[in-house]
């Protein structure tokens, strides 16, 4: 790299941060990271109709969450700021007016009702109406009036816009890190709007001055930005920054999990996953929208997930931390086709981090489920129950739920458990097995599982005839971890009261 890398993601805060613009904000940061570069964050709000707020908070809390930090931009400052568009507004008009001098740009006066009116007479003839070099000539622009003329209307406070002004017929060819060399022909693009006359850029006018004046090395954003890209480096060009014009990479689209098409907010609330990476309540709708972080979600395992959504690292590994993802991260292995999103890769991603933390973080995250369902539990025991149950989980919520049976003693049986093993001679194993556990006086899984095996060996009956029933005593089913394990937890006073309940009820 022969200049700094500097590179930005920015958003413009119309709502919820979608798991496509995290990804976009994640290839970013990687890309900086590995090559020691910046990272920034710039919003882009110069849409005011479409602003919500909250907007800008949230997207900055996703950030966070995700472990993604910013060196530069909003909430952090930094030399080239400030780093929001709203707050730049004073600068775009200069820039706008000397593409009007220099010939690349011009002032165009065509009223809404106009161009509606060219365009309802252009679907007449069966095409599509387009502001470009065949049709600008004959619409009320500066390229068509005297000097005077443009003058007069920009004093009578008319309403205008400044469009650029597209050559003609020039064919492009253009080079995108990801997708090697592509094509346009400026016949096809219309001139677009640059500058409105209530002082606000459009998106593309801004988006230039921004990256130039910030230095921005590499444009990473996604596919849709692509027919964007002609009209992005002409700017450049009009404006005589080709020399330090950023390198551009287009990452592909992330595809529902099923069907055709790029994944939409909606798809996750009809498939029930979240496509957020935390929760989102729009203000203007009053719509609740799923995270990631809310359903239960490590944040190194949604990373991990999203990196390989369109990344391919070219070998099996799949599981990276964030450094290694930094570490081995280039946009060459970045796929030109579209990543399909699959809701239980996520899961099984979340299930290989969570079995690795530690049974004490476990815990501490399965205690805040409990203090918010009324229960109190010893931590240690906590502790013990994480690292029985943690393999069979996804989620610590799936802990939760698949150990009820340690806060609370069975109230009713499985009754096909029931009928399946408590048999005529049952009882009196049982009390047998009462027996057996008071006898134990270091009441340890070990200890227990030796004590209840000889006693079995020696009664010549079969291992299960006793623990189908123990099991049903302690649990109240016929599913669960080792029992051994489970009893310890317990403790032996628990225990032998389950045992005598049962003994009683059944």
């Amino acid at each position: 790299m022969d200049r700094k890398v500097r590179v930005r993601f920015a958003p413009s805060p119309t709502g919820a941060l979608h798991l496509g613009g995290v990804r976009t904000a994640l290839f970013n940061y990687l890309f900086a990271r590995h090559h020691g570069g910046d990272f920034l964050l710039r919003i882009e709000d110069t849409d005011q109709n479409r602003y919500v707020p909250g907007a800008e908070e949230y997207i900055i809390e996703s950030l966070k969450w995700c472990g993604l930090t910013v060196d530069e931009g909003v909430g952090v400052g930094g030399e080239y700021g400030p780093y929001r568009q709203s707050e730049r507004k004073s600068l775009y008009k200069q820039y706008a007016l000397q593409l009007v001098e220099s010939g690349n740009a011009y002032y165009s006066f065509d009223s809404a009702e106009e161009l509606n009116a060219q365009r309802t007479a252009s679907e007449a003839k069966g095409e599509t109406f387009m502001y470009n070099a065949a049709t600008r000539k004959n619409l009320k622009n500066s390229l068509n009036m005297q000097d005077d003329e443009v003058k007069n209307l920009l004093e009578s406070g008319i309403h205008y816009v400044i469009r650029f002004k597209m050559p003609e017929n020039e064919d492009l060819h253009l080079h995108d890190i990801i997708r090697g060399e592509v094509h346009f022909n400026t016949s096809l693009l219309d001139d677009k709007v640059l500058f409105k006359s209530d002082g606000m850029p459009t998106y593309h006018l801004a988006n230039i001055v921004d990256d130039h004046l910030m230095k921005i090395s590499h444009v990473i954003r996604g596919e849709e930005w692509l027919p964007s890209l002609p009209l992005h480096v002409l700017l450049y060009r009009a404006f005589g920054w080709e020399n330090t014009m950023p390198e551009f990479a287009h990452l592909p689209l992330i595809l529902k999990p099923v069907g055709n098409g790029k994944l939409s907010k909606r798809d996750g609330n009809k498939m029930g996953f979240p496509v957020f990476p935390m929760e989102f309540n729009d203000p203007e709708t009053g719509e609740k929208w799923h995270g990631y972080k809310e359903d239960g979600y490590l944040p190194e395992a949604f990373i991990n997930m999203l990196a390989l959504l369109g990344w391919n690292p070219g070998t099996d590994q799949e599981l990276f931390s964030l450094q290694e993802l930094c570490d081995q991260f280039s946009l060459e292995r970045v796929n030109k086709s579209g990543a399909r999103f699959n809701p239980d890769k996520a899961k099984w991603f979340n299930h290989k981090y969570l079995t690795r933390k530690s049974d004490k973080e476990l815990a501490r995250d399965l205690n805040e489920i409990l203090i918010q369902n009324g229960i109190s539990y010893e931590r240690e025991k906590l502790e013990k129950i994480c690292h029985l149950l943690k393999e069979r989980a996804n989620f610590v919520s799936d802990i939760y739920h698949s150990s009820g049976y340690f806060y609370k003693a069975p109230e009713t049986y499985d009754e096909k458990g029931v009928k399946k093993c408590w048999k005529e001679e049952t009882p009196g194993l049982v009390q047998e097995l009462i027996d057996i556990l008071e006898g134990v006086s270091e009441f340890t899984s070990a200890n227990t599982e030796e004590a209840v095996k000889t006693w079995v060996s020696g009664k010549e009956i079969g291992f299960g005839k006793v623990m189908n029933p123990f099991r049903l005593a302690i649990i109240g089913a016929a599913d669960g971890p080792h029992m051994f394990d489970i009893i310890e937890i317990l403790g032996k006073e628990e225990t032998l009261k389950r045992l005598r309940k049962a003994l009683a009820t059944l």
